[in-house]
């Protein structure tokens, strides 16, 4: 399928955002300012880190590189998800343990008595890609843009590394803790995503991806379409759309930061349903790029400083690298891989309910 960015721009030009619903409360940052240090701009970020996890990124400028690169990976993943079905099953190596490749729709979970996820999706490693783990089989379309991934995971990584730099002088840590734990070029389970969600019958609408918080440390997501949805912290608050804005990325914390400041920082629960309005009636694809710290980083409270709240007394904290707690999630919400027979999704959870316990009391 041949594609420029004039047609992948399309779809939202033809089905605009609707005007008419609430939407999530994300503050606007910039990265130009965060590069020039600005102290307000810097306090703006340290509050989105507090107190939503959630935040648009304003790319223009600084990231017009990125920018351009993602407009290139829409087309590649239209292309990738667009193949027979048989081709792209080729690609699923769940049975090798491994969540990198092809999932197919309906692979997963989305709640506990095994409602089907409505969403297609291909992991690329960020470690196959700069040659740091084994080389993983691909379609052609991702074999012949793989100097097109590593140019786009080298992008994402240097804004990532940037907001850890930021969090890492505001929660006072030793210079380098953070950026340290997340290095570029050492074995870790950061990838790129490309996610293909079909229109649902209008009859039938569910939720796609059920929700959750991600899984390692700061996702870096680029989409057209509405549908994913944040639920901000109160115990009365209601799902919101969070509203795609061109130039911008929007950017979350996982679970590693909420583990390593016990709590301090947040991972907010989000899900995808069905695009809003006249949008319900068009695919929906988006672009990802997940950091995750290093595969033999211990997700546990950073002892450092008075800025991470100490945990509870007696509140123990559970031994897990990075590589088990990324794979148990990954794979636990895969019913037919259950050893038991027995399907239990809480097994693939996260920080769900700290983020509850901290933010909805």
């Amino acid at each position: 399928m041949e594609t420029d960015s004039k047609h992948a721009l399309s779809v939202e030009h033809d089905a605009p955002f609707p005007e008419d619903i609430q939407t999530a409360p994300l503050l606007q940052i910039s990265l130009a300012k965060l590069l020039e240090h600005d102290v307000k701009e810097i306090q703006r970020f340290t509050q989105a880190c507090e107190t939503l996890g959630f935040f648009y990124l304003d790319l223009r400028g600084p990231g017009d590189t990125i920018l351009a690169q993602s407009n290139e990976l829409f087309n590649v993943g239209q292309s990738l998800l667009s193949l027979p079905l048989e081709e792209k099953k080729k690609y699923d190596f769940e049975h090798l343990n491994t969540y990198f490749g092809y999932k197919k729709m309906g692979g997963t979970a989305i709640d506990q008595t095994g409602t089907l996820d409505r969403n297609e999706f291909y992991n690329v490693s960020k470690d196959d890609i700069f040659d740091i783990s084994k080389r993983w089989p691909a379609p052609t379309v991702l074999e012949s843009n793989r100097s097109l991934l590593k140019s786009f995971i080298t992008e994402a990584h240097s804004i990532v590394t940037l907001l850890l730099e930021i969090l890492n002088k505001y929660l006072e840590l030793p210079d380098g803790t953070l950026p340290s734990m997340h290095r570029l070029h050492l074995p870790g389970g950061d990838q790129v995503r490309f996610i293909k969600a079909p229109p649902q019958p209008k009859d039938d609408r569910q939720t796609a991806l059920g929700e959750h918080t991600d899984f390692g440390s700061i996702t870096v997501l680029f989409n057209r379409l509405g549908g994913l949805q944040v639920l901000p912290p109160g115990r009365d608050s209601e799902w919101c759309y969070v509203k795609p804005l061109a130039g911008h990325a929007i950017i979350n914390l996982g679970d590693a930061l909420v583990k390593f400041t016990n709590g301090l920082l947040r991972s907010n629960i989000h899900r995808v349903v069905a695009p809003p309005g006249a949008q319900a009636s068009h695919t929906r694809y988006s672009l990802v790029y997940f950091n995750r710290p290093e595969d033999s980083v211990f997700l546990r409270r950073l002892d450092y400083g008075e800025k991470i709240p100490p945990l509870a007394k007696g509140e123990p904290e559970e031994e897990i690298c990075s590589k088990d707690w990324i794979l148990r999630r990954a794979l636990g919400s895969r019913p037919h891989l259950s050893d038991t027979g027995a399907f239990d999704l809480s097994k693939s959870r996260g920080t769900e309910t700290l983020s509850q316990r901290l933010g909805r009391d």
